[in-house]
């Protein structure tokens, strides 16, 4: 059995993220490839407590560096105890949000320090790095609006930041994306569903005949 890969989703709210990877999932399926869905921060118990920390507007101040290291024990966490055990199972990872989100978000929009993030990034993950990423791109006010509509309590902290720190977050991953173009994937999200998922497909239809052949 050869390990699986991680696929991962990246883009501001309103993306459309956890639907296009339940998408990928069934997807990966009907192709005969085992595929786990998780998120980030999050994914395990103990990693979705962290989450709870990091997404909650309390009393105490949260700032950027504390924020940064705390997406980064989520992660290890994460990565210990699902993504890391699922490969080596030949599972394919399928993660809404991974390290490109903090290079976007607390990186690009908080300032963080890139140098450090990537530290971070080396002593977290060590070798592992996405084989895969779909960025969802879209107009930061159509994302706002989306997110928006469909928002049923208060906001988190991240929900409740402003336009211009998501334009900051989108030129970010864009940059990544200029970066790094052979794994990034731009996808045009702001196109209707069936066009996004046509989008995902030809990514998709790329990595799966390889991997179905090593198994």
């Amino acid at each position: 059995m050869t390990s699986g890969l991680l696929i991962t989703l990246e883009g501001i709210e309103g993306a459309g993220k956890s639907t296009v990877a339940r998408w990928v999932v069934e997807w990966l399926g009907k192709h005969s490839i085992r595929a786990h869905l998780t998120r980030e921060p999050g994914g395990t118990e103990l990693a979705e407590r962290v989450r709870r920390i990091v997404l909650e507007r309390g009393s105490e101040t949260v700032s950027a560096t504390a924020e940064t290291l705390l997406m980064f024990a989520a992660r290890a966490i994460h990565l210990d105890n699902l993504i890391r055990p699922a490969l080596a199972r030949g599972e394919w990872v399928v993660c809404d949000r991974f390290t490109d989100a903090t290079r976007a978000y607390q990186g690009a929009a908080r300032g963080v320090d890139r140098t450090w993030i990537e530290a971070l990034a080396r002593r977290v993950q060590g070798d592992l790095e996405p084989a895969c990423t779909l960025l969802l791109d879209l107009p930061v006010p159509v994302g706002l609006a989306r997110a928006r509509s469909r928002q049923s309590g208060p906001a988190d902290r991240f929900e409740a930041e402003t336009q211009a720190f998501f334009e900051q977050v989108r030129a970010g991953y864009l940059e990544q994306a200029r970066r790094e173009p052979r794994r990034i994937h731009i996808i045009d999200a702001a196109a209707a569903l069936e066009d996004v998922q046509r989008q995902v497909t030809a990514v998709l239809a790329r990595m799966a005949p390889a991997a179905e052949g090593e198994a």
